[in-house]
């Protein structure tokens, strides 16, 4: 188990946090409802994600049960992912990012598979994924001159996301952020008759 403490801690810290989050939300709230938490800017607002991110849908039944089903195989290649990066002692925070992406990922999964059919309104695999934290940081109108959106409101951040979600996105932020520190490769010299240093 020797590399696998830290992220293990890593995945059961944020979903439990995020089912936790979510549990209260779906059993203390009802869809729509809202809290403000600092005024217009904070606010805690339940609503219900039924496909992908930023509300996006397969069609019909079909459609979501694949969704669920390609979640599923995702995150088990994470899982691979994560366990190959374990085992080659890959840098520590490249391990603990996939990590946090692995544990968002697979807290979306649990709402997708189990919602539906603990909250009694869909089938297993059916489930929507449970979102509350909203950001409307800024709101206003694109200029006149913008091309398609002149004039159009806006509002930043609109999106409404979950624990799941900002543990996805900060993992994949700080790959990025860091990607030449976690990527580096060992750079070795050439033996020439010129080097220093010539072994036998």
């Amino acid at each position: 188990m020797k590399g696998y403490t830290k992220p293990l801690i890593v995945i059961f810290l944020v979903l439990l946090a995020d089912q936790l989050v979510k549990t209260w939300v779906k059993t203390h709230m009802y869809l729509g409802q809202e809290f403000h938490i600092i005024g217009k800017w904070c606010i805690i607002h339940f609503t219900e994600n039924n496909g992908m991110a930023f509300g996006m849908e397969f069609g019909g039944e079909f459609g979501k049960l694949a969704l669920s089903l390609f979640r599923i195989a995702a995150v088990a290649g994470i899982g691979y992912g994560l366990h190959y990066l374990i085992k080659h002692k890959y840098h520590r925070g490249l391990i603990l990012n996939v990590a946090l992406i692995f544990s968002g990922a697979l807290g979306n999964i649990i709402d997708s598979v189990f919602y539906g059919k603990i909250y009694g309104y869909e089938n297993w695999f059916h489930g929507r994924v449970v979102d509350m934290f909203y950001f409307p940081i800024a709101e206003g109108h694109f200029p006149t001159w913008v091309p398609i959106w002149g004039g159009e409101e806006f509002v930043f951040f609109r999106p409404v996301f979950n624990l799941a979600d900002a543990a996805i996105s900060v993992g994949v932020i700080l790959i990025l952020i860091f990607q030449k520190n976690y990527f580096k490769e060992d750079v070795k010299d050439d033996v020439s008759i010129n080097s220093e240093i010539v072994e036998d």
